[in-house]
């Protein structure tokens, strides 16, 4: 009896190293984020390391997944390719869900929400309109819901100029470069607390459009669904935990947690009140 113990304890152990071994030789899940800083949501040092709102998410995904993970830049307008080329894993980097991304990648569900918005001197006024945009120089981020919202709206409309980055919009819209500027409204709200941007503020809302999308999620290959599983449960443990909202109201003094929608797993409970939803289950 004692041997039969000896042996199943030896074949126990030998299971439990074998899965260590296992466990140790995983590869390390790479998650970029674009070249390109997007304050507040990635920031990048001096020292060349990285954080934010998204960045924080990253490492509590990894700690959820009890994954070894890595950050990567690339450039945005290369990240999907890089994606698809396995040069990656993972899509972090504030990247709307929408049905034209879906014929190339899949996404996780979604991890935070945002509306558009449109940034101007302050005590003006602006309607979303092809009469209140008309030949109105509006800078825009190019490969962004953003720049996709405004080409096929109000292309030969408004004069569009199109950025590398948010930044250089930024930039532009302060010096009085250009009427406008359209972005996530998070973007937006970080920007005009900015003391360079004390002329500017938040003046329209962009109404909702399906061309928007869905939230904003992380993007990976079509084949890696067993990775999509262990993300998708992991953002919604995160969703529905105190680390969540102090990360959300730490970066942006509000919540940007998408809505409960009815594809959501049921171990998300909350609801969550964004206006896109409302609006979105309004037209469908």
């Amino acid at each position: 009896m004692k041997s039969k113990r000896m042996a199943t304890w030896l074949s126990s152990a030998v299971l439990m190293l074998a899965a260590g071994f296992t466990q140790a030789a995983e590869k390390p899940i790479v998650f970029a984020v674009a070249a390109e800083p997007y304050p507040p949501f990635t920031v990048k040092g001096g020292n060349g390391q990285w954080s934010g709102f998204e960045v924080d998410l990253i490492h509590k995904l990894c700690e959820g997944m009890k994954a070894e993970c890595q950050i990567k830049e690339v450039a945005w307008d290369g990240i999907i390719p890089s994606l698809l080329a396995k040069k990656i894993d993972v899509i972090f980097s504030s990247m709307s869900v929408t049905d034209e991304r879906e014929k190339q990648i899949a996404f996780s569900r979604a991890y935070y929400d945002s509306l558009l918005g449109v940034a101007g001197p302050k005590g003006s006024e602006v309607e979303i309109s092809p009469a209140g945009l008309k030949g109105k120089l509006i800078g825009v981020q190019i490969s962004t819901v953003s720049a996709n919202y405004l080409k096929k709206y109000y292309e030969n409309i408004a004069d569009l100029k199109y950025y590398d980055t948010q930044e250089s919009a930024n930039a532009d819209l302060i010096a009085g470069r250009i009427d406008y500027m359209m972005a996530d409204d998070t973007a937006i709200a970080m920007m005009v607390k900015t003391p360079e941007a004390s002329g500017l503020a938040h003046i329209a809302s962009v109404p909702y459009d399906p061309i928007i999308g869905r939230g904003v999620g992380a993007g990976l290959r079509k084949e890696d669904t067993a990775l999509k599983a262990r993300l998708d449960k992991a953002i919604g443990e995160l969703l529905v935990s105190k680390d969540y909202d102090d990360l959300s109201q730490h970066y942006f003094g509000l919540s940007v947690s998408p809505c409960k929608r009815g594809d959501t797993p049921a171990f998300v409970s909350k609801t969550c009140d964004s206006p896109y939803q409302q609006v979105a289950q309004k037209t469908e």
